[in-house]
C-alpha cells in the first residue's frame, strides 16, 4: 500500500519509508526559505528561485508565498507543470526553439503570464509570427554571454540589434535582458567571487544602458544563482536573481553558501554486508546523480562512498567494528548536485523530528522537454 499511495505514509517514522527515499528536512528548509527572503526584503532586486532545482509546485507556492516574484524554469514542460498548478509568472531562461516547441509555449502563453530568453533573429521572428497568430504577447528577454560561454550574444551591439528586432515584433514585448554568471557560482574565496562577479556584470549594465541610450526600456535585468545571489542582488541596476539550490545547499554548494541549511538528503537501505568493511545499499547511479562528485555519507564517521553502479552504492567503513548496520537498515546521504538528483524521484518526503509531515509530488520530474 505504501508504494502504490505514497499519501499513506504521512505521520509515520521515516525508518518506515521504503527506499531509496528523497527527504526534506522542513526545519533546515524553513530557513532556507527565510534567510534568502530576509536578504531580499526592501531591496531594489528581487528573487526569481529557478525552479529547475525541485520541480515542485508545492515549494514554488512556498517560495511565492515568503516573496518570490515569480519563478525561473529551464523548460516548457517544467513551466507547464508549475501553471498546471496555478503558478502563473514565468520565465524560462533558455531559448524556446522550433515549431512543436514553440506551439506549446504559445498555448502557455494563454494561461500564465511568460518571459522567454532569446539570442537568434530567426528564433524571434518564429516566436513573434506564433505569437501573433494566437492573438497573445509573449515577452521576451535578450541574453547576453556574459562569460558563461553558452548561450547568449555579445554583450553590446549584438545585443541592441536584437532588442530592436524584438521592440519592432507586434507579437512581442521586450521586457529586457540577462546573462548568467554561472562560471563563477563555485569560486570559494568570497572576496575573489565578488570581484570576478562584478566584472562580469559590469557588461551586461553596459548593455542597458546602451538600449536606453537608443529608446528601449529596460525594464528587467535578470541573472544570478545561489553561489552569487548577494552580489548579484547587491548590483546596481539588476532586477532579479533567479537562484535554486539554496532551497536544499547539496554538499557542492555547501562549501560555498554555509549560511544555508543543508536540506535534502537521500534515505537508503543497506542491502548486503557480505564483507565487514563494506556496505552495500539501494541507491545507485538511478537514485543519485554524481557529476558534481560523489555524495556524503551521513552519520557513519569516516564511511566514504564509492563510484555507484546502476542500482547499488558501495560505501566503504574506516572502522568496521564500529559501524553495527545490517542489511535492513537505513542511513541517508547527502547529494552532492540536488538538482539531478532531484530529477530521479517521483516525490519528497517532507520531514519534521523525525516524522513524515507531507508529501510533495516532484510533478516536473523528466519535463526535459
Amino acid at each position: 500500500m505504501l508504494m502504490r499511495d505514497p499519501q499513506a505514509v504521512v505521520g509515520r517514522r521515516v525508518e518506515e519509508l521504503d527506499t531509496p527515499a528523497l527527504l526534506v528536512d522542513l526545519d533546515a528548509f524553513e530557513h532556507n526559505l527565510a534567510l534568502m527572503a530576509r536578504f531580499f526584503a526592501g531591496r531594489p532586486s528581487h528573487l526569481r528561485p529557478h525552479t529547475k532545482t525541485h520541480k515542485c509546485p508545492a515549494i514554488a507556492h512556498r517560495q511565492l508565498a515568503a516573496g518570490a516574484r515569480g519563478v525561473t524554469c529551464a523548460k516548457v514542460g517544467e513551466a507547464e507543470a508549475l501553471a498546471a498548478d496555478g503558478i502563473d509568472d514565468i520565465l524560462i531562461a533558455n531559448q524556446v526553439v522550433g515549431p512543436i516547441k514553440i506551439a506549446r509555449l504559445i498555448a502557455l502563453a494563454g494561461r500564465a503570464r511568460l518571459t522567454v530568453a532569446v539570442d537568434d533573429a530567426a528564433n524571434i521572428a518564429e516566436l513573434d509570427r506564433a505569437a501573433r497568430a494566437a492573438q497573445v504577447t509573449l515577452s521576451v528577454l535578450v541574453e547576453v554571454d556574459i562569460g558563461m560561454g553558452r548561450c547568449g550574444v555579445q554583450p553590446g551591439q549584438a545585443a541592441l540589434t536584437l532588442a530592436q528586432q524584438v521592440a519592432g515584433c507586434r507579437g512581442l514585448h521586450l521586457a529586457g535582458i540577462m546573462g548568467y554568471e554561472g562560471h563563477l557560482v563555485f569560486t570559494l574565496d568570497p572576496e575573489e567571487r565578488r570581484t570576478r562577479v562584478e566584472q562580469a556584470l559590469a557588461p551586461l549594465l553596459e548593455t542597458k544602458s546602451l538600449l536606453e541610450r537608443y529608446g528601449l526600456p529596460v525594464e528587467t535585468v535578470s541573472g544570478g544563482g545561489t553561489g552569487t545571489y548577494d552580489v548579484t542582488g547587491s548590483y546596481p541596476g539588476m532586477t532579479e536573481v533567479q537562484a535554486g539550490s539554496y532551497i536544499f545547499v547539496d554538499a557542492r554548494y555547501r562549501q560555498v553558501r554555509p549560511e544555508f541549511r543543508p536540506a535534502l538528503t537521500l534515505l537508503t537501505m543497506v542491502i548486503s554486508r557480505t564483507q565487514p568493511g563494506l556496505l552495500i545499499t539501494d541507491a545507485g547511479l538511478k537514485a543519485l546523480s554524481t557529476e558534481f562528485g560523489l555524495p556524503e555519507v551521513l552519520g557513519i564517521p569516516g564511511a566514504a562512498l564509492k563510484p555507484l553502479s546502476e542500482e547499488h552504492g558501495k560505501i566503504a567503513l574506516a572502522d568496521p567494528a564500529a559501524c553495527a548496520l545490517r542489511p535492513g537498515d537505513k542511513l541517508q546521504i547527502l547529494p552532492s548536485h540536488c538538482c539531478t538528483t532531484v530529477n530521479l524521484h517521483d516525490v519528497f518526503y517532507a520531514v519534521r523530528g523525525g516524522l513524515v509531515e507531507e508529501v510533495w509530488p516532484i510533478t516536473g520530474r523528466g519535463r526535459c522537454q
